[in-house]
């Protein structure tokens, strides 16, 4: 359980793991700030958790845009109160895998939004933590950091990889100012994302994968446990590996110019 008054907010809130992080957390106590691009979604996710009797706020927003984030923690602030727990879920994958064709828009965009944002939030939220000694900062990042490939193509790797290493950055540089840096690590996770891949999965394909309320649980492990203790990374992973080799080469040639196909 997380303590009375605890204040959360979470990224990419309006689906997937995100939601499911914050039904939990919500479960649990914490007033939940809910975060994303969409209202609608996020408006509807909010709705869920006040009728399982919950406190959330939905605040849509451009989490790359420093004024964005601005608002929004001053929004956090004035309705909730200053937040202790920040859950970084919000992710972006681009549509070209392959690093030879892939468009330097698509390199930054998924960059941005899956490193620059996680910075411009932590930055937005350290100060109230370091001032009262206490804070926890979750950010979902991917096997994809650690085993990269044209699954989730070269700039999700990149920026996952870049992710991880922030976190460890905050873990050494203010462990000793009671703030707790946790990276999770999901593998192949059966969410929406999957339908935007070169070659999505088939349904009995993800039978077996990791379900975001598996991730969520690991989420709200690490955030429930005393603050004298911190989970710094945890890796979430299905139990039976597919095989990924059709995905592969489907995704090499995501995006390649015409007559660069093998079919050419």
């Amino acid at each position: 359980m997380t303590p009375p008054g605890t204040v959360a907010l979470v990224t990419g809130a309006g689906s997937g793991m995100g939601l499911e992080t914050a039904r939990l957390l919500a479960r649990d106590g914490a007033a939940v700030a809910l975060v994303g691009r969409r209202q609608e979604a996020l408006v509807a996710a909010a709705d869920k958790i006040r009728a399982e009797g919950g406190i959330a706020l939905a605040l849509a927003a451009d989490i790359t845009s420093p004024h964005d984030v601005a608002r929004v923690l001053d929004r956090v602030r004035s309705e909730l109160g200053p937040v202790d727990v920040l859950v970084n879920n919000a992710g972006s994958a681009s549509t070209v895998l392959n690093p030879q064709w892939l468009p330097h828009e698509e390199w930054r965009q998924v960059l941005d939004v899956n490193l620059t944002a996680v910075f411009q939030l932590t930055q937005a939220v350290l100060p109230d933590m370091l001032d009262r000694g206490t804070g926890t900062i979750v950010t979902v990042s991917s096997l994809a950091a650690v085993n990269p490939n044209l699954l989730g193509g070269a700039a999700y790797g990149a920026a996952k990889a870049g992710v991880r290493n922030f976190m460890t950055f905050l873990h050494n540089t203010f462990r000793n100012q009671g703030l707790r840096a946790i990276t999770v690590l999901p593998g192949e996770t059966d969410t929406p994302i999957l339908d935007n891949r070169a070659r999505p999965p088939a349904p009995e394909e993800r039978t077996h994968m990791v379900r975001p309320e598996d991730v969520a649980e690991a989420v709200r492990l690490a955030v429930s446990l005393p603050q004298r203790v911190v989970l710094q990374e945890i890796v979430v992973a299905p139990t039976r590996q597919r095989d990924v080799s059709a995905d592969l080469e489907t995704s090499r040639w995501a995006g390649a110019p015409a007559g660069r196909t093998p079919q050419a």
